[in-house]
């Protein structure tokens, strides 16, 4: 398989699963809704949205959001660009996945901030959302990313070990990534002084 083929279905494939999971989840839970998977204490699913950057961290308000939004949509045109001369080259495969998982995982999270504002009315705690109404409950490039798996390996009274609340696209990004730690000899070449 050529690593033009590699990166086209390894990106498409990441983006599937990771909008199927967050429309799935903004459709049938309700804000704050939480479910044990396998009945696990340390593997949950709870929907939330992250109006902001990692974290929950926002940014300025709507002049922020929208900056922050716009930032990534000109850092994916730099990931493409990165990926696309990375297909070119003799570089490891391990390299080229990881460089589509982190473009996959970036696109993920703009499809929401520009699209899920308009395309779904507003989930709120006890009310599932819908897809398509008659208005949405933002304007275009200020919807909010979902956020869904949970993974509290130590629950205290006060504080709780990984407490992160994250998706798939944010999954993709992390373990691209990961990959380029390790393929970093492959992906980030030295060059021979002469």
């Amino acid at each position: 398989m050529s690593k033009k083929t590699i990166a086209i279905l390894t990106v498409i494939l990441a983006i599937l699963v990771d909008q199927i999971s967050k429309v799935y989840i903004k459709t049938h839970f309700s804000l704050g809704e939480e479910i044990k998977v396998l009945g696990l204490d340390w593997f949950r699913i709870h929907f939330t949205e992250n109006n902001g950057m990692a974290w929950g961290f926002e940014f300025g308000g709507k002049a922020g959001k929208l900056f922050l939004t716009l930032f990534r949509l000109v850092a994916v045109s730099g990931i493409i660009y990165w990926l696309a001369q990375t297909i070119k080259s003799k570089i490891h495969n391990g390299v080229v996945i990881a460089i589509s998982l982190i473009l996959a995982g970036a696109i993920g999270n703009i499809i929401d901030s520009v699209f899920y504002g308009i395309l779904f009315s507003k989930s709120e705690r006890g009310v599932v959302a819908t897809m398509f109404p008659e208005e949405g409950y933002a304007d275009m490039f200020f919807g909010k990313v979902v956020d869904m798996l949970y993974f509290p390996m130590y629950q205290g009274e006060s504080f709780t070990f990984f407490n992160a609340i994250f998706n798939g696209a944010d999954s993709w990004i992390t373990i691209g990534v990961i990959l380029l730690f390790i393929f970093h000899k492959q992906a980030f070449p030295k060059t021979k002084k002469e």
